[in-house]
């Protein structure tokens, strides 16, 4: 049975991503972490092994020892640049890894959009990958739906309050909110990933549409589906290229993990992001084409989960 190594396996979409390839059963998994947990372990049913990301050559090693074909990485966004390289070096000194998927889960980010942190960030990984012999695909899904069905929905993802707070009944939309914006729960990216390791071929994106709809759309499916009414927002252009947008409710929960200044930072790019429509990908082939028996939550099966009384 081929293996595959997944880069933060433990939480977030990383552990999604293990237990649908688990489930799936056609490979055997090997969670990729800096510290061991005997009894996650068990609840993932893959080992955990446990990595030192700064060192290439050991991690090369135990690819080889391990018989990885494929490496997946799912390093969490504060995780340092350096480890996802180290991972890339490591994939293309084994003799016997071929295939590897960055830890991108959005879009796959273009030069022109250099101008925002974590696209500066990917497209060197990008360049990187671009150097070696190996096959590789970035996962293309949009923005994770998790965040509109939380608390009751199941998620591996920390909460997180962006344009539409449906518990504080305000919504800060960017722009003119009419751009649409294509939006995948985290199971069903998993499921797609599970599926996808099983192609012959990777295409040099792997486009993932849960739904797409903008987020005027979104805002009125939320009334509807609450009954409660939404205080709209709209935070201009301008406003966005200042790094500042509209406080939601929700915002103030994050002060303890972020300054105020770098939350409104963060969140005005990725406004931008959406009012430039850099979100609204329409490919002429998907995985979702390619395996139709998968049927992806829409944006109104989050909402009710989380938020139908």
């Amino acid at each position: 049975m081929s293996v595959v190594a997944v880069a933060g396996g433990t939480g977030s979409i990383g552990r999604s991503v293990v237990e649908e390839i688990v489930a799936d059963g056609k490979y055997e998994v090997i969670v990729l972490s800096r510290k061991a947990d005997p009894e996650l372990e068990k609840t993932l049913g893959s080992r955990i092994v446990t990595v030192d990301y700064s060192d290439p050559g050991s991690l090369a090693i135990l690819f080889e020892e391990n018989r990885v074909n494929t490496v997946i990485s799912a390093l969490g966004g504060r995780s340092p640049p350096e480890q996802e390289h180290a991972l890339v070096q490591a994939a293309e000194k084994s003799s016997v890894t071929k295939r590897y998927i960055p830890s991108v889960w959005g879009v796959k980010y273009r030069p022109e959009d250099s101008w925002f942190s974590i696209a500066a960030t990917k497209l060197e990984v990008f360049k990187a990958l671009d150097k070696t012999q190996l096959e590789w695909t970035v996962i293309a899904n949009g923005f994770f739906l998790d965040y509109w069905g939380i608390p009751k929905i199941k998620t591996y993802l920390s909460p997180q309050t962006l344009v539409l707070d449906v518990a504080g009944k305000k919504a800060a939309i960017p722009g003119t909110g009419g751009k649409p914006i294509v939006f995948t729960y985290t199971g069903d990216v998993a499921k797609f990933t599970a599926k996808l390791l099983t192609l012959k071929k990777w295409e040099s994106v792997s486009y993932i549409v849960g739904d797409r709809l903008t987020w005027e759309e979104f805002v009125k499916l939320s009334q509807e589906i609450t009954g409660e009414k939404i205080e709209v927002t709209y935070d201009s252009v301008e406003l966005l290229k200042s790094g500042k947008i509209t406080e939601l409710p929700g915002h103030v929960y994050a002060y303890d993990f972020f300054t105020k200044e770098a939350l409104q930072g963060m969140l005005s790019q990725f406004g931008l992001l959406f009012e430039q429509g850099v979100f609204d990908f329409q490919p002429e082939q998907s995985l979702n084409d390619l395996f139709p028996e998968i049927k992806p939550k829409s944006a109104r099966d989050v909402l009710e989960i989380g938020w139908k009384k």
